[in-house]
């Protein structure tokens, strides 16, 4: 079955069929209906997706790059947000959304192989090879919670105000016992010997804020690195947080998940949440809302993050615009019921 064939049995052009399915500004919509009915009638789906995309020189497709498995954008409520925020804002141009990994699949590389117009990159290390692949690609590219590159756009969220935003608040509370728990990039757990070493943008930024309010109040802290899952680790885990000491009589954590997990650590060791144990997330997730007591922590919009992130990579495609592009969201503290004035004790 081939264009012909339609045109053919309508009795028009080959062009004017493909104008049907491809230009349907360049026909009445009488002869449109009528060409798509008769190839609907005859089985015919339309012109081939490939050959499509190399008659206008455009794939139709954007990436977008996670540095962890494609179910992180099911599973991990912020990461759903963010890549559904994305899918809402591309919807009126057209373009479809590939997910990519940095994982290889034999002799298949996704940032290599699949056919893209530009790429969303979303907290990915620069010396992942995924992203390597997608530079040398000279796509597109708008990076996500990741250190702005000097000749690509970015957008970020306000890590480090909101990060002291949550230390402050503790502070402000009456705590000096502060402990931080972040998550850990390999598979082990223990307290970091040098916290800001790491590489990952979102960890870096988060702990500047923190030691900015803590170290201007004159505290020392403990930094804590859990595994990367902490949601499936087991409760002897956390006793690298809960038996610190001098014991902690509050924690932030650099995401809701690490917080809440914490959370149900402490109360299995019988401790009262925030009576014996004050704990900061964030994030701002519905989880966080909904946890019992609900979940003191900071909220980022992951949805307009996801459209300023979508809304950037649309305008480079189409050349919009000459200079990087450099935006960082605003972050806001949400007081739950989680954090209150330390023990007396």
């Amino acid at each position: 079955m081939t264009l012909q064939t339609i045109a053919d049995a309508v009795g028009v052009s080959r062009m004017t069929v493909s104008n049907a399915f491809s230009r349907p500004d360049q026909l009445s919509s009488d002869l449109r209906a009528t060409i798509l009915d008769k190839a609907a009638e005859l089985g015919y789906a339309g012109p081939d997706p490939t050959a499509r995309s190399l008659a206008r020189g455009r794939a139709g497709t954007v990436g977008v790059l996670l540095t962890d498995t494609v179910t992180l954008a099911f599973d991990d409520e912020p990461t759903a947000g963010f890549v559904g925020a994305i899918a809402a804002e591309l919807a009126p141009t057209g373009s479809a959304i590939t997910l990519l990994t940095s994982l290889a699949d034999g002799d298949f590389i996704p940032a290599r192989d699949v056919a893209l117009d530009g790429a969303v990159v979303f907290s990915c290390s620069e010396d992942t090879a995924a992203v390597e692949w997608l530079v040398k690609r000279r796509l597109p590219l708008v990076f996500v919670d990741h250190r702005p590159l000097s000749d690509h756009d970015s957008v970020n969220i306000a890590d480090r105000d909101g990060a002291r935003l949550a230390a402050q608040h503790l502070i402000d509370l009456g705590h000096r016992h502060i402990a931080i728990a972040i998550s850990s990039y390999g598979d082990g757990f223990g307290v970091s010997g040098d916290p800001l070493s790491t590489t990952n943008q979102v960890s870096h930024q988060r702990l500047l804020g923190w030691f900015d309010a803590i170290d201007a109040a004159g505290l020392d802290t403990t930094v804590v690195e859990l595994p990367k899952h902490v949601e499936s680790a087991t409760a002897d885990v956390f006793e690298s947080v809960l038996d610190l000491v001098p014991r902690p009589t509050a924690v932030v954590c650099i995401s809701d998940v690490v917080a809440l997990a914490i959370m149900r650590a402490a109360k299995d060791r019988g401790y009262r949440i925030p009576d014996d144990l004050s704990v900061v997330g964030f994030d701002g997730t519905q989880m966080a809302a909904f946890a019992n007591p609900s979940l003191t922590t900071i909220r980022q919009d992951v949805a307009a993050k996801g459209r300023s992130a979508a809304a950037t990579l649309v305008r480079r495609m189409d050349g919009s615009i000459d200079e990087p592009v450099r935006i960082v969201l605003p972050v806001e503290l949400i007081v739950g019921g989680s954090t209150a004035p330390p023990p007396s004790n």
